[in-house]
């Protein structure tokens, strides 16, 4: 939403913007007790949402939270919460390039400078199972995107 206001104001310079151009405003406004709504319970929910992403995890492959014989599990769980809080922020702005620019293009080079993308793709292949039980199936639909621009951009 606030990328697009930005070009929205360049682009309309000295004109009015046409209808087409407005039309992400209907659609945001349209959405938007579901985006506060979808905010507020990943906010809510967030540490009964990270505990059983963590379970679902260790079951998938228990070595997910350790490098070598070091458990990093406290680490994983902090960088979880973080992550979730921005694609909970993104989708209550609905806006992703602000998400990708802000976040994920720098976490990418640190998931893969520790070579961590087979641990954050399995992270976000269970948040994608987890998070319906706490979201209505709009909820899901508005929150979905942001998951899967995060999961293309920090997995392999």
């Amino acid at each position: 939403m606030l990328s697009q206001l930005t070009r929205l104001s360049v682009e309309a310079d000295g004109r009015y913007a046409t209808a087409g151009e407005l039309q992400f405003l209907r659609n945001y406004i349209d959405s938007f007790e579901n985006r506060i709504s979808t905010y507020e319970k990943i906010r809510d929910s967030q540490d009964k949402i990270n505990q059983e992403v963590a379970s679902k995890m260790k079951k998938i492959d228990p070595t997910l939270f350790f490098k070598g014989s070091r458990d990093v599990s406290e680490i994983c769980k902090r960088d979880r919460i973080y992550v979730l809080r921005h694609l909970a922020l993104a989708t209550l702005l609905g806006d992703l390039d602000r998400l990708r620019d802000s976040l994920l293009l720098w976490y990418q080079t640190i998931m893969r400078s520790f070579k961590n993308e087979h641990a954050s793709d399995v992270t976000h292949q269970v948040f994608k199972e987890v998070m319906p039980q706490y979201l209505t199936p709009q909820e899901t639909n508005l929150f979905n995107p942001a998951i899967d621009l995060s999961r293309s951009l920090l997995s392999k």
